[in-house]
């Protein structure tokens, strides 16, 4: 038998679609309710003392009294409620898995079997009033002549910096990136945030005042981090996970093979998604929402076969039941208990993925001897990220399974200097979460200029 080409191999290329079909798959994945749906929704609502659904929120929104505002048709007031507890409130509607927290605890769940949308409802809040002629709500406070650094323009800063801006406070966000905006900008799914909403919740933001954007600086020395502490009144560090975690197995080198976060931010960032190759059988390895935004796009890209592969049971996977629900109705085929030992390929390019079928053995994940074969042209990491920066530990920062160790209102182990965000140890990796970090370090800021 002759050996195959590489062209038998490797398929990966742009165009795969009609030219009409990119805006089609890509457009919004929730479309936006009605105001006469939002109001029939908003009247599900029990309205609930003591609400387990603003218990559950990681900002504290106070979910009856939002809703209750568009039952009224005050859609303003209800935008109001959500902004006031959450600056990203736009977006959080969009990305948050709602199914695992507000929506979980709806009283109406225990009893239909179906919560309120309240995801949709902030969505349909928040939208209008971004849509309205004068979006801004909050005025700033006089200015108190602190400034505040923040590093990191992602949620956790963003909410930080515009909570600290409200108090009077001027501050100044740096980040590595081109744009502003982190997770929000470059992390998630094309078709959770369309229409570039990500940018404009952004200068909805910044228009309160008080806050300066500088792009295209990265924290790489203790000296830059000892000149922050040196000329501001105090510092936020909000960067994320920078790094990813590799696979460590042979082939991982070869081309096509990509971080699924490097794949969806160029995606993200590409206005013509035709120009974008993609393979016609991928495969994704890891079981988080990264692993399910870069398997779905796979197929919206044209992709033929497209696999995740978690080494563990579903029960396990860090993406909600809904996303990988998501991920199977667009034709995403979810494989499970299956670790990856090699990447092979031809000619330096992947052509697939050897796996090692794993079980539990006393509790401990174990191989069976068992192994699998899985074709790919293009395979995707999803496996995780760390923080990756060891400045942070020369700096004197305690950290804590490779994140930022604080107390619970952010404040690290450098005095002046509080964290906030996937950087910061013991969270959630949620956004909605990034945000809660950024506004209670702020709190804490601002009651220490008090002292």
């Amino acid at each position: 038998m002759s050996t195959p080409s590489l062209s038998e191999i490797s398929d990966i290329r742009p165009g795969r679609l009609g030219a009409g079909d990119y805006a089609l798959r890509f457009a919004d994945a929730s479309p936006r309710l009605s105001s006469a749906q939002a109001v029939l929704e908003a009247e599900r609502c029990l309205y609930c003392y003591d609400a387990p659904c603003t218990t559950a929120c990681p900002t504290g929104i106070d979910v009856p009294s939002f809703i209750r505002r568009i039952a009224d048709g005050n859609v303003r007031g209800a935008a109001r409620t959500i902004l006031e507890s959450n600056p990203l409130g736009g977006l959080c509607a969009r990305v948050c898995p709602t199914e695992t927290l507000c929506e979980e605890a709806c009283v109406r769940t225990t009893q239909e079997g179906k919560p309120v949308a309240i995801g949709r409802l902030q969505r349909h809040a928040v939208d209008a009033l971004m849509d309205s002629g004068q979006p801004q709500l909050f005025t700033r406070a006089a200015p108190t002549g602190r400034k505040v650094a923040v590093v990191g323009a992602g949620p956790a800063g963003l909410a930080c910096a515009h909570t600290l801006a409200l108090r009077g406070h001027d501050v100044v966000v740096f980040d590595a990136r081109a744009k502003a905006g982190g997770l929000n900008e470059y992390g998630l799914a094309a078709y959770k945030t369309p229409g570039d909403f990500a940018q404009r919740e952004l200068q909805w933001l910044l228009a309160v005042g008080g806050i300066e954007i500088r792009t295209g600086w990265k924290l790489e020395t203790v000296a830059q981090l000892e000149a922050l502490r040196r000329d501001y009144s105090a510092v936020f560090l909000g960067m994320g996970l920078a790094t990813t975690h590799p696979l460590g197995v042979p082939g991982e080198a070869l081309a096509g093979v990509e971080d699924a976060v490097d794949f969806i931010a160029r995606l993200r960032q590409c206005e013509d998604k035709s120009t974008l190759p993609i393979g016609r059988r991928v495969v994704v390895i890891g079981g988080g929402m990264t692993a399910v935004d870069a398997a779905v796009q796979s197929r919206l890209l044209g992709a033929e076969s497209v696999h995740i592969v978690y080494r563990r049971g579903p029960e396990t996977m860090s993406a909600s039941v809904d996303e990988q629900h998501w991920a199977q109705i667009n034709g995403v085929t979810i494989r499970h208990w299956l670790a990856p030992v090699e990447v092979s390929g031809q000619d330096g390019q992947a052509s697939g993925v050897r796996f090692a079928r794993q079980a539990l053995a006393d509790g401990r994940l174990q191989a069976t001897g068992a192994t699998e074969c899985i074709a790919a042209d293009m395979v995707f990491k999803a496996i995780g990220q760390k923080l990756g920066n060891p400045v942070l530990l020369e700096a004197g920062l305690a950290l804590e399974s490779g994140r930022i160790k604080t107390a619970g209102d952010g404040a690290t182990s450098l005095p002046g200097v509080w964290a906030g965000g996937d950087c910061r140890a013991g969270g959630l990796d949620l956004t909605v979460e990034a945000v809660a970090h950024g506004k209670a370090a702020a709190e804490a800021i601002h009651a220490h200029f008090s002292r």
